[in-house]
């Protein structure tokens, strides 16, 4: 029978080899730990010091190249947009650093800009009411000036097209003919001459969605014949199916009709993920109508929005130029400008026996 002095020595003996494992650990295995923890503890840090030391050799390249840009910007813009009009329309939530941007390039490219319509959260409600308000002053003002509402390319976006179509031609004024052929440089402007002021009937136009709380309207003095169509900073829940989304689509639409040449712009942030406006503009048919630049915010996106614009008034096909997924090349290869033929004219040269000749000489 075990009696308690079994157990008291099992105990002592249990409670012995414990203290001898935790001694072990302690000296023994103590420095093989650490010296484990350490070696990991430096690597980690070699490689943290290499990642910091490559980041800001990067961002050396990029402060470098964005210097160069806006250094070399003058030049590449210089009469791109010569003579030009143009008319930027913002989505709500669209940034102001790309608004500013596009502003700023458009006039070293020659173009006026004519104003900035800004669209508001209601003019992307697709709810009843606010489709039976729309519907309701779309027909007014169709029936004021004339115009015969296109026919609805989406059923759940056919108020904002028909809001589109209209406002398009308060703004817009398209050339009646192209001085262009496919693939080759325009000899001069899309436009020519003077425009006037916007028309009474424009006005009116303008007040009334701006009065029920569609759009506001910043200094739109003259109708324009490029327009610019800015996208949210932020991108929504819902992604592709998201009502701003889909209203995007309709709208690029109608102004590519109206205009010139429209395009799409985004900032970097936010066209880079999936459901971003620039995203679902481009896996659409629009996309083949209207070119998009997602990095608009930066200096080489604001040059190629000009370079987008040139070569789709000059009869290009539309692209997707940026650097996140969907675009097909950085920028758009600029137009080269049409030079004048050689003239030749005749110069004597003197033969062998010192009688003139004549040849053929090209200045």
């Amino acid at each position: 029978m075990i009696d308690f002095r079994y157990h008291l020595v099992s105990i002592v003996a249990v409670f012995l080899a414990l203290a001898i494992g935790i001694v072990l650990g302690s000296t023994e295995l103590q420095g093989h730990t650490i010296d484990l923890l350490q070696s990991t503890s430096n690597g980690l840090k070699n490689s943290l010091n290499a990642a910091n030391a490559q980041h800001h050799s990067d961002q050396q390249a990029i402060n470098a190249d964005q210097q160069f840009l806006q250094t070399a910007e003058r030049r590449l813009l210089d009469k791109e947009l010569d003579g030009d009009r143009l008319v930027i329309i913002t989505e709500p939530g669209a940034p102001g650093s790309v608004i500013d941007g596009i502003e700023q390039v458009a006039g070293i490219a020659g173009a006026t800009v004519t104003g900035v319509v800004a669209l508001q959260p209601k003019f992307n409600d697709l709810s009843g009411a606010t489709q039976s308000d729309l519907s309701g002053i779309n027909s007014t003002l169709a029936s004021t000036d004339g115009t015969v509402l296109a026919a609805a390319a989406a059923p759940q976006t056919a108020y904002q097209q028909q809001a589109a179509q209209l406002i398009a031609t308060a703004i817009l004024d398209k050339p009646a003919t192209t001085n262009s052929t496919s693939g080759s440089a325009t000899s001069g402007s899309a436009t020519s001459g003077t425009a006037s002021g916007l028309s009474a009937t424009a006005q009116t136009l303008l007040a009334a969605y701006e009065q029920a709380g569609y759009l506001t309207v910043s200094d739109v003095t003259m109708p324009a014949t490029l327009a610019v169509i800015v996208t949210p900073q932020t991108v929504p829940a819902d992604g592709q199916n998201d009502p701003g989304n889909q209203v995007l689509l309709a709208l690029a639409q109608q102004f590519e009709i109206g205009s010139a040449a429209t395009i799409v712009v985004g900032s970097s942030a936010g066209s880079s993920p999936a459901g971003s406006a620039i995203s679902v503009l481009r896996s659409s048919s629009v996309s083949g109508e209207v070119s998009s630049v997602d990095d608009a915010d930066t200096t080489l996106g604001q040059i190629s929005s000009i370079w987008a614009l040139a070569a789709q008034k000059a009869g290009e096909k539309a692209n997707s130029y940026g650097i996140w997924g969907g675009a097909s090349a950085v920028s758009p290869v600029p137009l080269p400008e049409l030079s004048a033929a050689p003239t030749i004219t005749p110069t004597p040269q003197k033969t062998a026996k010192g009688k003139g000749t004549t040849s053929v000489k090209k200045k």
